[in-house]
């Protein structure tokens, strides 16, 4: 390490002075694994961490001052000072921290990890409590979709052109796999309870022939309907022992709302492209997830006595050290999960969570639902004024939807002599499809604001995402961001 530091120096030095940022991969001194989301330090209560992948690429017009010092920091490692003045590639390694931890601990007192549960909850309010507040912030959003099972049972038809062709066509147009991109950079003001956003720039990433539209196929069925059933029919919708009769007169004096819903939903496709008031609604979200906000679904705090802890053992955070506490349900309790606490003011600086059963289940007659997914990650750094802010949130959210079940439609007409019935449709529906959403919040610096700065804060509420049908790396240029995965830096819309 003592040889490759002044290298790494020499190299920065040695770069034209045109360049505008430079990026770095971190990793283990002994092991060469990637690092994630170590922090690092551009300034006083400022900086940016790595990805998953432990690359971090740093923008030097933020930085205050051409020979600023960066800062390299991870959980139970070394810190790494170094100076940047000019761009460079390279790669950046961080030693495992060697301690006593006899003599770090001796002035402390030997707590039980019940004590320092309680102690978490009772300095929970003061380590938290957030003001008014301008932060520089970075957001992506990313939606994974699969369809296992597309297949709509064809059994019968007695309208020739509701055939097997047409419905085996609607079941192709399904796409089976769908990825979703969405990130901005911008302001984020106010508190956990009251927000703005002014967005400085945003991106779209995701293939527009999976975006199927129906509208053509809308309009084949609404012409085959109209064509063969009789106005004066009404139709019985039966799935299982369930029937549901429809009359079709009230269908037709429905069409005004119809059309009208139709205008509706065509200006939301519209409005698509307008980013930000989705984007406060999922940062929103975020916070309201946050373990010490009542409402949680992360609850081990408010019903502590139903999860188990475990003080496993010790590291450092920042040169901080700090409790490892381990929890997991006692009973149906629905988390497990890793507490890193500082020792001194009892701080939960960063948390790690996995939902061990489905949060949520429900399964009837050939209907099935589970929210199976609910995972993430909060890590949090000081404040100005002592207390302690979110730096990373990210929140894994998924389910699971199937049906298996079977449908009929049959149209019937009182009015014809001989057999009501007229036409009838019977499908075997088999579907199932799950979804995973993934949101990252990354907050690069903060400043406290008075209530008047908050209340003159602007917004863009009909600001407009750019469409990228691939991942660009020059997109993002001169702003900070917390960098890809290897999986949108990969993504491609084929031809």
């Amino acid at each position: 390490m003592k040889t490759y530091f002044p290298l790494f120096l020499l190299l920065l030095s040695g770069i034209a002075s045109f360049g505008q940022s430079f990026s770095a991969k971190v990793i283990d001194a002994k092991t060469g694994t990637p690092i994630s989301f170590a922090t690092v330090q551009t300034g006083e209560h400022q900086g940016l961490i790595t990805n998953e992948e432990g690359v971090f690429t740093v923008q030097l017009q933020d930085l205050k001052h051409p020979q600023d010092s960066l800062y390299v920091s991870s959980m139970g490692y070394e810190r790494l000072g170094m100076t940047a003045t000019q761009a460079a590639d390279t790669t950046l390694t961080l030693t495992p921290k060697a301690f006593e931890l006899k003599k770090v601990f001796l002035s402390n007192t030997n707590l039980e990890v019940r004590d320092i549960i309680d102690s978490i909850k009772a300095h929970m309010y003061d380590n938290y409590k957030m003001d008014l507040s301008k932060k520089k912030i970075f957001f992506r959003q990313s939606d994974h979709n699969q369809m296992h099972t597309v297949d709509f049972g064809f059994q019968k038809s007695t309208i020739a052109e509701l055939n097997k062709e047409l419905i085996d066509s609607i079941a192709m147009l399904v796409p089976r796999q769908s990825h979703y991109y969405k990130e901005v950079a911008g302001a984020f003001y106010g508190n956990y309870q009251n927000h703005k956003l002014y967005i400085d720039k945003a991106a779209e990433l995701y293939d527009k022939s999976k975006d199927v539209s129906f509208d053509g196929l809308s309009d084949k069925l609404e012409r085959i309907f109209k064509e063969n059933v009789k106005p004066d029919s009404y139709l019985k919708i039966k799935s299982g022992i369930f029937g549901t009769k429809v009359e079709l007169d009230s269908v037709v004096e429905a069409e005004e709302d119809a059309a009208a819903m139709k205008a509706e939903v065509e200006k939301q496709d519209q409005e698509r492209g307008h980013v930000q008031p989705g984007i406060v609604d999922r940062i929103s979200e975020l916070y309201e997830q946050l373990f010490f906000h009542e409402g949680s679904k992360l609850d081990l705090f408010d019903k502590s006595n139903r999860y188990r802890f475990t003080k496993r053992d010790y590291t450092f955070i920042d040169n901080e050290p700090v409790y490892i506490i381990d929890f997991e349900p006692k009973g149906k309790k629905d988390f497990k999960g890793t507490l890193y606490v500082n020792t001194s003011d009892f701080a939960v600086v960063r948390l790690e969570f996995d939902n061990v059963r489905p949060l949520k289940r429900f399964g009837l007659l050939g209907i099935k639902f589970r929210q199976n997914v609910f995972r993430g990650k909060m890590l949090f750094a000081k404040e100005l004024d002592g207390t302690y802010g979110p730096r990373y949130l990210e929140l894994e959210d998924g389910s699971f939807f199937g049906v298996d079940r079977p449908l009929k439609v049959i149209e019937k007409n009182k009015h014809v002599k001989g057999r009501r019935k007229q036409n009838e449709l019977s499908l075997e529906l088999k579907v199932e499809t799950s979804n995973v959403i993934k949101y990252e919040l990354v907050v690069f610096d903060s400043e406290y604001i008075s209530q008047s700065t908050y209340d003159a804060a602007p917004e863009n509420p009909e600001i407009e995402a750019t469409y990228l049908s691939q991942y660009d790396p020059s997109f993002w240029q001169g702003h900070t961001i917390i960098e890809p995965n290897a999986a949108i830096q990969e993504f491609k819309v084929v031809e």
